[in-house]
């Protein structure tokens, strides 16, 4: 039996946007994965927990995004251990629970560039296969570029941090986000004081 192919799409979907469908998608047909998992992290180590919305809020955006989409799927593997999220912790687990199972781990251009400083990146390369996001006509650098597959996506310049002050400011984010998403962040009034 052939092993299904999984891809791992991590973040802290703060908002989660479009963007991130058009990734995942363009990943899944470009790479042949049988499923594209979007993995809110709880306790993301490289940024301000004070910076971050409540990791409910973020799971129930991320949930709202995919709902309807067969081919994805949330996972919430690091809200069920404590402590900041590793991406090798996270592979390793992952690796042990599901044996027959090809993960590729999904990364934006600007992560390929910073891939060497993540935590353990020498041990995390040997059990997972990178996906790279390039940017068309922009090249990566990066010492692991033989553990990264590369595809082209459209440039999409949308960014959650965009997001983030277009809410705050009551600047229009139709279509910057599903509609799901959107009136979950004004009925909850996520990004009003931030």
């Amino acid at each position: 039996m052939d092993k299904q192919r999984i891809g791992i799409l991590g973040g802290t979907f703060d908002p989660p946007h479009i963007g991130h469908l058009i990734m995942a998608q363009e990943a899944a047909e470009q790479c042949n994965l049988d499923k594209v998992w979007f993995m809110p992290n709880a306790s993301p180590p490289h940024k301000q927990e004070n910076g971050v919305s409540p990791g409910n809020d973020r799971v129930e955006m991320a949930k709202r995004l995919i709902d309807k989409v067969d081919r994805f799927k949330l996972l919430l593997i690091e809200f069920e251990r404590e402590g900041p999220s590793y991406t090798v912790d996270t592979m390793k687990e992952l690796k042990g629970k599901h044996p027959d199972t090809e993960f590729f781990f999904i990364i934006g251009g600007d992560s390929v560039e910073a891939l060497h400083t993540w935590d353990r990146i020498d041990e995390l390369v040997e059990i997972v296969t990178f996906i790279g996001v390039k940017r068309p006509g922009h090249e990566f650098e990066s010492p692991y570029l033989d553990k990264i597959i590369a595809i082209e996506v459209p440039l999409i310049g949308i960014s959650s941090t965009m997001l983030r002050e277009r809410f705050r400011h009551e600047k229009n984010t139709k279509y910057y986000v599903t509609e799901e998403v959107r009136e979950y962040i004004e009925v909850n009034r996520l990004y009003d004081k931030r």
